[in-house]
């Protein structure tokens, strides 16, 4: 775990940067924490006609007897449009080299990091045309589109256009940047107005979390737990 401190059953954590957490890694989170929150599936509104879309399923609804005791709690709302505060901090993150590089770098090397961007044993609709996933995947993580410049608000524009192959690959890549932004900065939001500890099992997101707030001067506790042997 990324910190040593010893375990107190007065912390309160996070979950992030999914809705729902492995078995054994919510076995281990309960052992250090008084209580898990976890936040509802983020379906973003790029505009008022384009968006993903959200999934119904709870941790809760897996664990009634933890939800009842309080040990789980759950219900953040993390969908629709992002408000100006939280697009200004998203496109922070896209101009940000290192962070950016975190992110490819991730893509790139973490098979977990991908199945939770891109559904890839299955065929991804790229533009107008079905790409098998693996092909996808590879086009996906050229290393000129570290480099490629990012904004909401190109994000915005591609999604309301009829996208060419090369275009889709584009709007993809974006979409996954923005995705992976968005829900880190609903991390810090939640953890503040809370008073959580933000962790997860996930590397990436600990590195790029770590990097966000490195970046912005934000104080925040941020706990990685390893998967180990799951």
């Amino acid at each position: 775990m990324a910190d040593s401190d010893s375990p107190s059953l007065s912390r309160q954590a996070l979950y992030y940067p999914f809705h729902l957490c492995h078995e054994r890694t919510l076995s281990r989170l309960l052992d250090i924490y008084a209580s898990v929150h976890f936040r509802d599936y983020m379906a973003l509104q790029l505009t008022q006609l384009s968006g993903t879309t959200a999934y119904a399923d709870r941790m809760g609804g897996f664990h009634e007897a933890l939800f009842k005791a309080g040990r789980i709690v759950q219900g953040y709302n993390v969908s629709g449009p992002l408000d100006a505060e939280a697009i200004a901090a998203v496109n922070r993150d896209l101009a940000d080299s290192t962070w950016r590089g975190e992110f490819h770098h991730a893509l790139r090397e973490d098979r977990r990091f991908q199945r939770g961007l891109f559904e890839l044993s299955h065929g991804i609709l790229v533009g107008n045309k079905q790409v098998p996933g693996p092909a996808a995947l590879l086009r996906l993580i050229e290393e000129d589109r570290v480099r490629q410049p990012w904004t909401f608000a190109e994000l915005q524009r591609l999604s309301g256009s009829a996208l060419s192959l090369e275009e889709g690959y584009r709007y993809e890549y974006g979409l996954a940047l923005v995705k992976t932004s968005a829900s880190l900065v609903y991390t810090i939001r939640l953890c503040r107005r809370h008073g959580l500890e933000a962790v997860t099992d996930s590397e990436p997101h600990f590195r790029l979390l770590t990097r966000t707030c490195d970046r912005d001067g934000i104080v925040l506790r941020n706990q990685w737990v390893p998967r180990q042997g799951y």
